[in-house]
């Protein structure tokens, strides 16, 4: 584990110091190339951050200190808020995203910011892995007594080997394909930690040069299985 965090801080600081260095030794007074490089210094800085911030996410989950606030939460305003942040990035690479809900689909249970954290994970992944021009699909509907929201793409996909292992910490199917998109490897892990700690469940399908569809389920909303869930971590009633 060591080791891979340090390979993942390593490479971003690597390129933050070498355009630093750059600029420092000349580059500075060349305006293509000086803003040129800042922006590459930006963009590593900011996947400094995001894999701090996961980091700290494992930190928490590994001493058994993630809390959940389960609340009562209506599925179509909660997939349209997920769509509305992916949808400048989406546009950005041709790619069109749509929403194929189900009629009536009841409400769910549970941690609206950390399930976001899962919906806008696999939205990332989507976007990143599907090339332009591609179709990225957000639905949802019943099974049981738990609703499945799923995320379908038209990219490059996912062989069959490696499906068992994607939601390993650190692992990727493609490592320099990962590295150039800027993925940090830990948000599968933690997507999949997030959705078990719902009580629902994480699995994808996906054929090469098909697409992938990334399915999670979170349980259906019932006021008396909620309060006693927030009532057992110490919190108050679901409102």
């Amino acid at each position: 584990f060591v080791a891979n965090v340090s390979h993942e801080f390593r490479t971003p600081l690597t390129a933050i110091q070498g355009f630093a260095e750059t600029l420092l030794a000349g580059a500075m007074d060349d305006p293509q190339n000086r803003g040129r490089f800042l922006e590459i210094i930006v963009e590593h800085s900011r996947r400094l951050a995001r894999l701090t911030e996961d980091l700290l996410m494992l930190s928490k989950m590994d001493a058994d200190r993630l809390e959940f606030e389960t609340r009562r939460i209506p599925v179509g305003p909660f997939i349209e808020s997920c769509i509305e942040t992916a949808q400048p990035r989406a546009r950005d690479k041709d790619l069109r995203l749509s929403v194929n809900q189900a009629n009536k689909i009841p409400d769910i249970a549970g941690d609206r910011r950390r399930l976001t954290e899962v919906l806008q994970n696999l939205l990332d992944n989507a976007i990143q892995y599907t090339p332009a021009g591609g179709q990225i699909m957000v639905s949802a509907g019943v099974t049981g007594s738990q609703v499945t929201f799923t995320v379908s793409d038209t990219g490059i996909g996912i062989p069959q080997a490696d499906q068992p292992r994607i939601f390993e910490r650190f692992y990727r199917v493609d490592v320099a394909r990962s590295r150039e998109v800027g993925g940090t490897g830990l948000g599968l892990s933690i997507a999949k930690h997030l959705v078990e700690g719902h009580g629902g469940r994480i699995w994808v399908e996906s054929d090469v040069g098909q697409g992938s569809q990334f399915h999670f389920s979170v349980p259906i909303f019932d006021s008396e299985r909620t309060a006693q869930r927030n009532g057992s971590s110490g919190r108050g009633p679901a409102s």
